[in-house]
């Protein structure tokens, strides 16, 4: 473990070659915030991005970027995950946002056994490290695989049956809309979370949908300023797999410059907003 000089572009830069001469090693860049990565932005552009295209050149970099409104301000909220989907195409990399301890492992080993080897932007969200809920049994660690999409467990078709709405979203999210429901008792309510954003995993997610036969509406709730986030990338692929007179909206804050809410209060506040409008 070495403490490096704070300069993201060069340190990221140097994880970046060492991949490309030593292929068979399973290199990890975490950022102790996710916004550190903006210092490093020319080598995201440059090289993790389009190198593949460009080049041939063949990465397996995995870097972590702690991401998500947790009442800590602007500069630690976002890692500007909007930004790596702007670059996704011509299946360059993978953009996840894993919520259980046993996603965040089975995805790592799915990277250090990949067959081709491509960059790996993972969204951590710190307060997971803690959430109550997320956790997983330890027989859960040794079997099974890494999900794109996790859906609901319905044990029951008249539960299916009740469904009218699904909420789809990313990330921590999902524990808060989740407290919601139950508040609420609001079992005409589905929750769909996408683990992986790119490739984004339309096959998956439709599946879902044709879980319930009396859908009529689908909703993408996001934390993230409306301009940020995953809703501009998600927008065209949900569209493309919509049931037919099933509708789509979008729930979360307004366009913003800023990443955040600058204090605590301000948080609670926006996110108490999502949370109303998500299930209005």
């Amino acid at each position: 473990m070495i403490n490096s000089v704070l300069s993201e572009a060069a340190v990221l830069a140097f994880e970046y070659g060492y991949t490309i001469a030593r292929p068979d090693a399973m290199v990890l860049w975490e950022a102790q915030f996710g916004d550190f990565a903006n210092g490093a932005q020319v080598v995201i552009d440059q090289f993790i991005a389009a190198a593949a295209a460009k080049w041939g050149q063949h990465s397996a970099l995995t870097m972590l970027l702690p991401h998500g409104q947790e009442g800590q301000g602007p500069e630690h909220a976002s890692a500007r995950l909007e930004r790596y989907l702007q670059l996704c195409a011509q299946d360059n990399m993978r953009v996840a946002q894993p919520t259980t301890p046993v996603q965040f492992l089975h995805l790592l080993r799915c990277q250090a056994l990949h067959s081709v080897p491509r960059p790996l932007i993972v969204m951590t969200p710190k307060s997971l490290l803690r959430h109550p809920e997320a956790v997983n049994e330890l027989k859960e660690f040794a079997e099974g695989s890494f999900q794109e999409v996790m859906g609901e467990g319905f044990s029951t078709p008249a539960a299916e049956e009740k469904v009218t709405q699904v909420i789809v979203c990313s990330g921590k999210i999902y524990y808060e809309l989740l407290a919601r429901r139950r508040a609420e008792s609001a079992d005409h309510i589905a929750l769909v979370r996408v683990e992986q954003l790119y490739p984004f995993p339309s096959a998956a997610v439709a599946h879902e949908f044709a879980r319930y036969a009396n859908l009529q509406s689908v909703v993408w709730a996001q934390e993230e300023a409306r301009n940020q986030g995953a809703w501009k990338f998600v927008d065209d692929y949900l569209r493309d797999i919509l049931p037919a007179m099933v509708s789509l909206r979008y729930v979360g804050p307004p366009p913003g410059t800023s990443t955040a809410p600058g204090n605590m209060s301000m948080h609670v506040e926006q996110q108490s907003l999502v949370m109303q409008s998500a299930f209005s």
